[in-house]
């Protein structure tokens, strides 16, 4: 069988984009079970409510709900059950400080296949104030305006 090529995105958490401001982004390896690569295949993933934490110098993604596959059996797991990330020891207890030292969050941003494999972005993120989030949304909406004079005029 053909290895994959190339990036295909399976899902993007879009709350966090609005929640949380992105200081940095990293890529991890995600521990998963034949059953659920195969939802995952399927799109049955949310993100929403997801977040990452270290425990004895490991990385576990939480929160994060992957669908039982509807043709499995006794394989399927839990869909909220925490993943493990896998990253080098010295990039996890690097993350691990500065979540501890700075007051951010270690966020996951998409969920995608490169080369075969499910990867995941993770951001060390900032939360927004209100006034931050009224802010985003005031200057999306501006460029958007500004895109839709462009278009009328061309």
């Amino acid at each position: 069988m053909p290895k994959q090529q190339g990036k295909k995105e399976i899902a993007t958490n879009r709350k966090a984009f609005h929640d949380y401001f992105v200081l940095e982004r990293f890529e991890a390896g995600i521990s998963l079970v034949g059953t659920e690569v195969k939802s995952i295949r399927a799109g049955q993933v949310n993100m929403k409510d997801s977040f990452c934490t270290v425990k004895d110098g490991e990385l576990f993604l939480r929160g994060m709900h992957i669908s039982p596959y509807e043709h499995g059996n006794i394989f399927n797991k839990d869909p909220v059950r925490p993943r493990k990330l896998l990253m080098h020891k010295r990039e996890i207890l690097k993350l691990n400080a500065r979540v501890m030292q700075d007051g951010v969050a270690l966020i996951p941003l998409n969920l995608y296949f490169k080369d075969g494999r499910v990867k995941v972005e993770l951001g060390l993120c900032k939360g927004k104030k209100l006034h931050d989030k009224r802010d985003s949304e005031a200057e999306r909406e501006s460029k958007r305006d500004i895109d839709r004079m462009m278009k009328e005029r061309y």
